[in-house]
């Protein structure tokens, strides 16, 4: 269409237009201010200023206004980057051309149970099967995909009845970790007419275990609507009871009333006696509480939480299995007699020694007995292995595994047999069959394959010096040819939190880093569980700082040992990972170039009034403590940003249904360090609506999530991305 233009003022009127859509359009390449206010607390004599409270109330229209506007910024940026539909391709190809992958096995009534990842499908699939050596036997049974075509419901977890006949399933939506249990017959894939709301949650979990004739289960319930005020829906964990063909509503209490209100909680069954078996977590604290519960319905507790007991299993013979670190922060393996369960009796099989035993309080897959055996998964200081043992603590053969890797699962079989997933940084992971009786390993059909190849790569250990002289192991997964010439982009990243250790994982999108000449590096800081509780405690609550100073010798490591130099250096993080991140851009944004920081924890003092944040507190510990609010006051990153200093380049990443960490620290820290950065560097918040903690996010959104991280950094560090297809 032409348009005439007949006079002056319409000339001018039109030029004012113009003007005016141009100016709108770049608003987008800049970031939205955000209004300060004038809030001033004294905690302990200390004034603490938090000029962007009003971030937290995102059911206010201006904070998701705010939020939104922060997107399109941060879109602009992203979408535009060099090499960006290229890079997104090559992610796309590696991710959605990977073989299926089966974890979470369970062995029930001569049918292998498991969760299968399909690409290019958004969710997994929990299918049945005969055998890990048989997998064109598979039947599906769940499956997320089906149910919701948008991709965005997941499975939580599983849990077959003894016999197999059914499975019941927690399922949860758009990465909210808030799951219903739902029943499926396993012959038919048929749902039953019973679903258990409110089982499974982003706060305390959930869990499930059947009787052994398989008429009812027991499950873990959080408190719903009008049975606690609203702001305790997320606490109050309890144990019910159902019993199968019945109302729901019939179903029975059975524990929990007396609880903390910060408890979570784990269930096991034993299937020869009928025996349920309780363990309380006080919040995220690593201290636990036991208690058995007969088929009668009495119960009898056999730990509490000082006790140092940090795992327990059925052992053969009316025994129980104990992990305790009571004197031994490595861990010693004891056995207690069911006939008299008392502590003071238990007997010790397996005392402590150089390595740590693993517990876990999500998996039961750490130490699994079996009829004459005792599987134990043992911490080496960042790598794991198993060791095998009869019940009187004796060594026994075990299997052989990778180099610098990770034993993932285990999984037992009929008898002594077991299946054990291992895999390292470069090779992928497979699961393995151990023949007990002849100590043979057997590579099963379960195995993954990807579009990469890591054959020019190496993994090294190397260790860096912290602060106060402790060592801190590095794994450096490199090109056999790189060169020490301070040259190399270096991508580091850590955790150090909640006695988590960052065990060695393949990460196949790895190779798009490394194949741009790239090197990738993971310290074991304090705070994790690499060389048992001392380790742990070492980073917790009034010692946090250890973590971030073992990270910074970590970064200064890799540039002193010739990998690198800072305008070459990117670092990385999640959750309490998040935190480091936020950290390392407080107290030292001079040894690095960019950050990718995700769904992280940034205000320490406000972070305890947030659910999880509430179960958090045993770990970090709270503001209602002078000593405590002194050290998370000292290191809270949202309070320690400075006026005037140059920033690194950032990229925060949320969800808007994160229940783990309320994203309102990433959208309060943006708003801080956009407001008196110095640099160039861009600072950016991308916030996914329809994801939360990373649990559940579909595949097609992992791949955009992905693709920003890495084109991001390379943009940041200097390197345009060269395709190698």
């Amino acid at each position: 269409m032409n348009v005439h233009i007949n006079d002056q003022s319409t000339l001018l009127i039109m030029l004012f237009v113009f003007q005016f859509f141009c100016s709108c359009g770049q608003q987008t390449k800049t970031p939205p201010v955000a209004k300060t206010e004038n809030i001033k607390e004294v905690m302990h004599g200390v004034e603490v200023n938090d000029p962007y409270r009003w971030l937290e109330e995102w059911e206010d229209q201006q904070v998701r206004s705010w939020s939104d506007t922060q997107n399109s910024y941060a879109r602009n940026i992203l979408n535009n980057l060099p090499g960006k539909e290229e890079l997104t391709k090559r992610i796309g190809k590696i991710l959605r051309m990977a073989s299926v992958s089966y974890f979470f096995l369970t062995w029930n009534n001569g049918m292998l149970f498991a969760e299968k990842h399909q690409p290019p499908l958004n969710q997994s699939l929990l299918v049945t099967m005969s055998s890990a050596g048989a997998p064109e036997s598979e039947r599906i049974i769940v499956d997320p995909n089906k149910i919701d075509t948008s991709g965005g419901t997941t499975i939580d977890w599983y849990v077959p009845s003894p016999d197999g006949q059914f499975v019941a399933v927690s399922l949860s939506v758009g990465g909210s970790e808030s799951g219903d249990v739902h029943i499926f017959e396993t012959a038919t894939a048929k749902e039953q007419d019973e679903v258990i709301e409110r089982v499974n949650g982003g706060t305390a979990g959930g869990d499930l275990t059947w009787l052994p004739d398989g008429s009812g289960f027991f499950y873990t319930r959080y408190p719903r609507a009008g049975e606690r005020a609203e702001e305790d829906l997320n606490f109050y964990q309890q144990v019910w009871f159902h019993k199968m063909g019945t109302s729901c509503e019939s179903d029975r209490y059975v524990m929990g009333k007396d609880f903390p209100r910060i408890a979570e909680i784990r269930l096991t069954m034993d299937d020869k006696s009928g025996r349920l078996l309780v363990t309380v977590q006080y919040g995220d604290s690593g201290r636990f509480s036991h208690y058995i519960v007969e088929p009668d319905g009495t119960w009898k507790q056999i730990t509490d939480y000082d006790d140092q007991i940090v795992q327990v299993l059925f052992g053969p013979d009316n025994t129980l299995l104990l992990i305790s670190l009571r004197n031994a922060p490595r861990g010693k393996i004891q056995r207690l007699s069911l006939a008299k369960p008392t502590l003071k009796k238990a007997e010790t099989i397996i005392p402590e020694n150089e390595n740590t035993v693993v517990s876990s309080f999500s998996s039961k897959s750490t130490m699994v007995a079996t009829p004459s055996r005792l599987y134990v998964t043992y911490q080496t200081g960042g790598p794991s292995e198993i060791r095998v043992f009869d019940h009187d603590g004796h060594h026994q053969n075990g299997p052989d595994i990778l180099p610098v890797s990770s034993i993932y699962e285990i999984t037992p079989l009929d008898g002594d047999d077991i299946l054990y997933r291992n895999g390292s940084y470069i090779e992928p992971p497979a699961w393995y069959r151990f023949n007990a009786a002849e100590a043979f390993v057997r590579k099963t059909a379960l195995v993954n394959t990807y579009p990469v190849d890591f054959s020019d790569s190496e993994v090294i250990r190397e260790v860096a010096t912290s602060k106060n002289g402790t060592k801190i192991p590095i794994n450096i997964i490199r090109r056999k040819t790189s060169k020490l010439d301070g040259s190399n982009p270096v991508l580091l990243t850590g955790y150090g939190g909640f006695g988590a250790s960052n065990s060695p994982g393949f990460n196949p999108t790895i190779r798009v880093w490394i194949e741009q000449g790239g090197i990738y590096a993971v310290a074991n800081i304090r705070g994790g569980g690499e060389f048992g509780e001392e380790w742990h405690h070492a980073g917790m609550l009034t010692h946090k700082q250890n973590v971030f100073d073992d990270f910074a010798a970590a970064m200064k490591h890799m540039v002193d040992a010739g990998y690198t130099n800072p305008e070459k250096l990117a670092i990385m993080g999640g959750s309490n990972g998040g935190l480091l991140m936020g950290a390392m851009i407080a107290q030292h944004p001079e040894l690095f170039k960019a950050t990718v920081s995700r769904v992280g924890i940034y205000d320490m003092i406000r972070s305890e009034l947030t659910p999880n944040g509430t179960f958090n507190i045993p770990e970090y510990g709270t503001v209602k403590d002078p000593e405590q609010f002194r050290a998370l006051y000292a290191y809270s990153p949202y309070h320690n940003v400075k006026d005037s200093v140059a920033y690194p380049a950032i990229l925060f990443m949320t969800g808007a249904n994160d229940p783990r960490v309320d994203p309102m620290h990433s959208r309060k820290m943006t708003a801080r360090l956009q407001a008196v950065s110095i640099s160039d560097s861009p600072i950016l918040l991308r916030t996914s609506s329809s994801t939360g903690h990373g649990m559940g996010t579909p595949l097609s959104e992992r791949i955009k999530e992905i693709a920003d991280m890495y084109a991001f950094l390379f943009h940041q560090l200097g390197i345009q991305y060269k395709s190698v297809e």
